[in-house]
Protein backbone atom coordinates (compact mmCIF):
# COMPACT_ATOMS: atom_id res chain seq x y z
CA UNK A 1 0.00 0.00 0.00
CA UNK A 2 1.50 3.23 -1.05
CA UNK A 3 0.22 6.52 0.03
CA UNK A 4 0.45 9.28 -2.48
CA UNK A 5 1.51 12.69 -1.25
CA UNK A 6 -0.83 15.34 -2.50
CA UNK A 7 -0.83 19.08 -2.12
CA UNK A 8 -3.64 20.57 -0.08
CA UNK A 9 -6.61 21.77 -2.16
CA UNK A 10 -5.83 25.45 -1.73
CA UNK A 11 -2.34 24.81 -3.21
CA UNK A 12 -3.58 22.51 -5.98
CA UNK A 13 -5.30 25.43 -7.68
CA UNK A 14 -1.99 27.32 -7.97
CA UNK A 15 0.51 26.85 -10.83
CA UNK A 16 3.29 24.32 -10.17
CA UNK A 17 6.19 26.80 -9.67
CA UNK A 18 4.23 28.63 -6.97
CA UNK A 19 3.27 25.35 -5.24
CA UNK A 20 6.94 24.34 -5.15
CA UNK A 21 7.92 27.60 -3.47
CA UNK A 22 5.07 27.70 -0.95
CA UNK A 23 6.55 25.35 1.67
CA UNK A 24 10.14 26.72 1.58
CA UNK A 25 8.77 30.27 1.73
CA UNK A 26 6.57 29.42 4.73
CA UNK A 27 9.56 27.83 6.51
CA UNK A 28 11.78 30.84 5.77
CA UNK A 29 9.13 33.22 7.14
CA UNK A 30 8.78 31.11 10.28
CA UNK A 31 12.54 31.19 10.87
CA UNK A 32 12.65 34.97 10.40
CA UNK A 33 9.80 35.49 12.86
CA UNK A 34 11.39 33.19 15.46
CA UNK A 35 14.83 34.76 15.17
CA UNK A 36 13.35 38.24 15.29
CA UNK A 37 11.48 37.53 18.50
CA UNK A 38 14.48 35.98 20.23
CA UNK A 39 16.65 38.61 21.78
CA UNK A 40 19.33 38.54 24.34
CA UNK A 41 17.70 38.77 27.74
CA UNK A 42 18.25 42.01 29.57
CA UNK A 43 21.11 41.67 32.01
CA UNK A 44 19.94 42.02 35.60
CA UNK A 45 21.22 45.13 37.36
CA UNK A 46 21.57 45.10 41.12
CA UNK A 47 19.69 48.03 42.64
CA UNK A 48 21.58 49.91 45.36
CA UNK A 49 19.77 51.04 48.50
CA UNK A 50 21.19 54.37 49.64
CA UNK A 51 20.01 55.77 52.96
CA UNK A 52 19.43 59.23 54.41
CA UNK A 53 20.89 62.18 52.54
CA UNK A 54 22.51 59.88 49.95
CA UNK A 55 19.05 58.68 48.87
CA UNK A 56 17.88 62.30 48.48
CA UNK A 57 20.93 63.16 46.37
CA UNK A 58 20.43 60.06 44.22
CA UNK A 59 16.78 60.94 43.56
CA UNK A 60 17.87 64.45 42.54
CA UNK A 61 20.46 62.91 40.22
CA UNK A 62 17.83 60.61 38.69
CA UNK A 63 15.61 63.60 37.90
CA UNK A 64 18.51 65.47 36.27
CA UNK A 65 19.92 62.64 34.13
CA UNK A 66 19.85 63.18 30.36
CA UNK A 67 17.37 61.36 28.09
CA UNK A 68 20.28 60.74 25.70
CA UNK A 69 23.94 59.98 26.43
CA UNK A 70 26.43 60.52 23.62
CA UNK A 71 23.81 59.67 21.00
CA UNK A 72 22.31 56.70 22.88
CA UNK A 73 18.70 57.01 24.11
CA UNK A 74 17.90 56.28 27.73
CA UNK A 75 16.41 52.83 28.27
CA UNK A 76 16.12 52.03 31.96
CA UNK A 77 16.09 48.43 33.22
CA UNK A 78 12.80 46.62 33.78
CA UNK A 79 13.20 47.02 37.55
CA UNK A 80 12.37 50.70 37.74
CA UNK A 81 14.39 52.42 40.42
CA UNK A 82 15.41 56.03 40.94
CA UNK A 83 18.89 54.73 41.72
CA UNK A 84 19.53 52.98 38.37
CA UNK A 85 19.59 54.39 34.83
CA UNK A 86 20.72 52.87 31.53
CA UNK A 87 21.33 54.01 27.99
CA UNK A 88 20.71 51.79 24.96
CA UNK A 89 24.21 51.48 23.63
CA UNK A 90 25.14 47.96 22.63
CA UNK A 91 26.06 46.72 25.20
CA UNK A 92 24.30 49.20 27.43
CA UNK A 93 25.84 51.79 29.76
CA UNK A 94 24.47 51.64 33.32
CA UNK A 95 24.57 54.27 36.07
CA UNK A 96 23.90 53.29 39.70
CA UNK A 97 23.72 55.83 42.49
CA UNK A 98 24.24 55.07 46.17
CA UNK A 99 26.54 52.09 45.68
CA UNK A 100 28.78 50.97 48.53
CA UNK A 101 32.43 52.01 48.84
CA UNK A 102 34.33 50.34 45.95
CA UNK A 103 36.68 47.52 46.87
CA UNK A 104 40.30 48.43 46.30
CA UNK A 105 39.68 52.14 46.70
CA UNK A 106 42.46 53.45 48.89
CA UNK A 107 43.09 57.17 49.34
CA UNK A 108 46.75 56.98 48.20
CA UNK A 109 45.90 54.93 45.10
CA UNK A 110 42.97 57.15 44.24
CA UNK A 111 45.13 60.24 43.81
CA UNK A 112 47.58 58.37 41.56
CA UNK A 113 45.27 56.77 39.01
CA UNK A 114 41.87 58.46 39.19
CA UNK A 115 41.02 60.99 36.49
CA UNK A 116 39.39 64.19 37.74
CA UNK A 117 36.98 65.88 35.37
CA UNK A 118 35.47 69.24 36.36
CA UNK A 119 36.13 68.58 40.07
CA UNK A 120 34.60 65.07 40.00
CA UNK A 121 37.07 62.25 40.64
CA UNK A 122 36.31 58.92 38.92
CA UNK A 123 37.82 55.71 40.32
CA UNK A 124 38.45 53.37 37.33
CA UNK A 125 38.09 49.59 37.62
CA UNK A 126 38.82 47.44 34.56
CA UNK A 127 36.19 44.78 33.77
CA UNK A 128 36.82 41.29 32.41
CA UNK A 129 35.05 42.12 29.11
CA UNK A 130 37.47 44.98 28.36
CA UNK A 131 35.20 47.73 29.66
CA UNK A 132 35.45 49.88 32.77
CA UNK A 133 33.46 50.72 35.86
CA UNK A 134 33.96 54.31 36.99
CA UNK A 135 32.89 55.37 40.49
CA UNK A 136 32.58 59.04 41.41
CA UNK A 137 34.35 59.38 44.73
CA UNK A 138 34.71 62.21 47.23
CA UNK A 139 30.95 62.86 47.02
CA UNK A 140 28.09 62.50 49.52
CA UNK A 141 26.98 59.40 47.56
CA UNK A 142 29.04 57.09 45.35
CA UNK A 143 27.89 57.08 41.70
CA UNK A 144 28.95 54.17 39.51
CA UNK A 145 28.98 54.22 35.69
CA UNK A 146 29.58 50.84 34.03
CA UNK A 147 30.77 50.96 30.42
CA UNK A 148 31.08 47.40 29.03
CA UNK A 149 33.73 46.53 26.47
CA UNK A 150 32.63 47.59 22.99
CA UNK A 151 30.06 50.13 24.17
CA UNK A 152 32.32 53.10 23.36
CA UNK A 153 35.70 53.71 21.80
CA UNK A 154 36.81 55.57 24.94
CA UNK A 155 34.99 54.29 28.06
CA UNK A 156 35.78 57.46 30.03
CA UNK A 157 33.59 59.48 27.61
CA UNK A 158 30.41 58.22 29.32
CA UNK A 159 31.63 59.23 32.78
CA UNK A 160 32.85 62.58 31.42
CA UNK A 161 29.45 63.26 29.83
CA UNK A 162 27.71 62.60 33.19
CA UNK A 163 30.19 64.63 35.26
CA UNK A 164 28.23 67.90 35.09
CA UNK A 165 25.01 66.27 36.33
CA UNK A 166 26.82 64.44 39.14
CA UNK A 167 28.61 67.62 40.20
CA UNK A 168 25.34 69.63 40.18
CA UNK A 169 23.28 67.15 42.24
CA UNK A 170 25.68 65.38 44.60
CA UNK A 171 27.95 67.55 46.78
Amino acid sequence: MTRELRAPRFLAALPAPIRWLAVPLALACTVVVLLGSWGTPEERVETPEPRGKAAEYCRALADALPRELLGHPRKDPATASPYVAAWASSPRIVLRCGVPHPEGLVEEKQKEISPTIDDVTWWPEPLKDGGYRFTATQRAAFVEVTVPGGAMANPLDAAAALTGVVKATIP
